[in-house]
């Protein structure tokens, strides 16, 4: 059992496909592929030659569009951030045809979430391998309008400005890394899609019982489809990497979207 949940579950990537209907969508976008990465946590317990697999394994999808929905790298002894690994792996980015998009997550900006200057560092380093980093601000892809939403435990989450980028009329997705964001009161009627990560689904969980541990106030935003009240509908992405190598019945994943105008969400699993 501690070989499995140490060395095989942690290494045994899920896929997991999904309709996305979203309103307004252009023609131009119907049934085009949208891959979400979350949590590669690159670092000491990450090596980056898995993540290197894992992008490559994504760029022969072809995905027209790319998101990752924060934590590029770990919190690691000293505060130290592991650059030099991640930009081993950045030279393999999974990358979308049309745009490749990022938020941040808490461990981006270091011990505590409060090291701005690391942030910013790692925004430069992103950009820098055509990965565009949204911080409460938004991108128009072919007609889809991405707006990204700054990690809610960094210094500079601002969602009533990301917000102000939201128009009815668009065709719109919201990426956010702490799902926790949902319940705020933020949201100015928008009842679209909302791709998120930060939990790791709790990395460990038995059978037909919720994690025991995961770093959300909302003990309900756990893992996968959450459809919420208002008709907004969250996407919580397990992540691929972790921040301590253990899981067990909480395989890491990588999910796909199609995006359409209407119809059913399905789920499948690729094993």
């Amino acid at each position: 059992m501690g070989i499995y949940v140490w060395r095989i579950e942690p290494r045994w990537v899920e896929y997991n496909y999904l309709d996305m209907p979203i309103k307004n969508l252009p023609d131009s976008l119907q049934n085009k592929t949208l891959i979400q990465l979350s949590d590669i946590h690159i670092g000491e317990t990450v090596n980056e030659d898995f993540i290197i697999k894992k992008f490559k394994e994504v760029n022969k999808l072809k995905p027209e569009i790319v998101v990752y929905t924060g934590d590029f790298i770990s919190v690691v002894r000293k505060n130290e951030a592991p650059f030099d690994q991640l930009e081993e792996a950045l030279k393999h980015a999974a990358k979308g045809k049309l745009a490749t998009i990022a938020i941040l997550g808490n461990h981006d900006y270091g011990i505590l979430a409060r090291n701005g200057p690391r942030a910013d560092s790692l925004v430069t380093i992103l950009e820098s391998y055509g990965i565009t980093v949204l911080r409460n601000d938004s991108l128009k892809v072919h007609g889809l309008n991405i707006i990204g939403i700054d990690d809610y435990w960094g210094r500079n989450f601002r969602p009533k400005k990301a917000m102000t980028k939201y128009h009815q009329d668009d065709a719109n997705l919201i990426l956010v890394h702490n799902p926790d964001v949902c319940d705020l009161d933020i949201w100015r009627g928008y009842d679209g899609w909302i791709l998120s990560g930060h939990t790791h689904g709790g990395q460990f969980r038995l059978p037909f019982r919720k994690p025991p541990i995961i770093p959300v106030e909302n003990k309900n935003y756990d893992s996968g489809l959450k459809h919420l009240a208002d008709g907004r509908t969250l996407y919580i992405n397990k992540g691929l990497g972790h921040s301590i190598r253990v899981r067990f019945n909480v395989r890491p994943e990588i999910a796909a979207f199609k995006l359409m105008k209407k119809g059913r969400n399905k789920i499948s699993t690729l094993i």
